[in-house]
């Protein structure tokens, strides 16, 4: 397998910006993945993203707007590194999380802190550990949901966490979809991990989905993405359906409120967290 480029952001607010480091850092990581880096750690003092030195070339950040921003002082280091330990990556960096003291979600060497959820994810290079607010607010939504006897469509799924949390809650038939490789792999393997019996993967995009129905579908993506598939998910929704949305900033909500209105859903309810949003739809 190929080496990897490592590049080291330091991200530092100046006197009287907007943005404050944490809504910053999430920034430059999301779109820095716009751009090909796979994966992301995040320490107290700066931010290391990798991209397969394959797909590395001269210049690739330069489409990274942050960077450019006036508010902030943003640099970075960059070095060819051999091929990561990813699992030794984590350990360093991924602390366990609690989610409205119901649920946990921590590796395989944390200990189990006995709630009533617990939650085991191996990250790798996948997207989806709990401590994303996006993904955050999901499990939030989910925990409030009656998921007992549902159909449910995890879409973009990262770590499959939002697919497993599911089929914890009752669901008894969940399908798990991501187009990267790196997520499907990974999605099997905690799937696995987290002894699920009714959730399946699969690799790809709404195309798969077909005239498939589903009592709740999950997606928790980009914008951009969301705004191309919304049309397939209510499509996809069983009457009284509810679809979940996540991946994008408070001030996105009108253009994807739009989209939705013109497929016939309603938005009954939204959670905030350092400006990143996930909205709840019913049709």
């Amino acid at each position: 397998m190929d080496n990897y480029i490592s590049y080291t952001f330091t991200v530092q607010p100046k006197k009287d910006a907007n943005l404050t480091k944490s809504i910053a850092t999430e920034i430059l990581i999301a779109e820095l993945g716009e751009v090909g880096f796979e994966s992301f750690t995040e320490g107290e003092e700066n931010l290391v993203a990798y991209i397969q030195k394959k797909d590395w070339f001269e210049g690739i950040t330069n489409s990274v707007q942050i960077l450019n921003s006036d508010e902030l002082e943003i640099s970075f280091q960059i070095e060819e590194i051999e091929q990561v330990n990813w699992n030794s990556e984590w350990e360093k960096h991924f602390e366990p999380i609690q989610v409205d003291h119901l649920v946990s979600v921590r590796a395989p060497f944390h200990k189990n802190p006995n709630l009533k959820y617990d939650i085991v994810i191996e990250p790798k290079m996948s997207f989806g550990t709990g401590h994303h607010e996006t993904t955050h607010l999901m499990l939030q939504h989910l925990l409030a949901m009656n998921l007992e006897g549902k159909t449910v469509l995890d879409m973009g799924c990262g770590t499959g966490i939002l697919a497993i949390f599911s089929e914890m809650k009752g669901a008894k038939n969940i399908d798990a979809i991501d187009i990267d490789s790196w997520c499907y792999e990974n999605s099997l393997e905690n799937v696995e991990r987290n002894h699920c019996k009714n959730t399946q993967v699969f690799k790809g995009d709404a195309s798969l989905l077909g005239n498939k129905k589903y009592d709740v579908i999950i997606a928790n993506i980009n914008r951009n993405i969301l705004l191309h598939d919304l049309k397939t998910y209510a499509s996809c929704l069983q009457e009284n359906g509810v679809l979940l949305l996540s991946g994008f900033y408070t001030e996105d909500i009108p253009i994807i409120d739009k989209e939705a209105v013109f497929n016939r859903l309603n938005q009954i309810k939204k959670l905030e967290k350092n400006n990143w949003v996930a909205l709840k739809y019913v049709n």
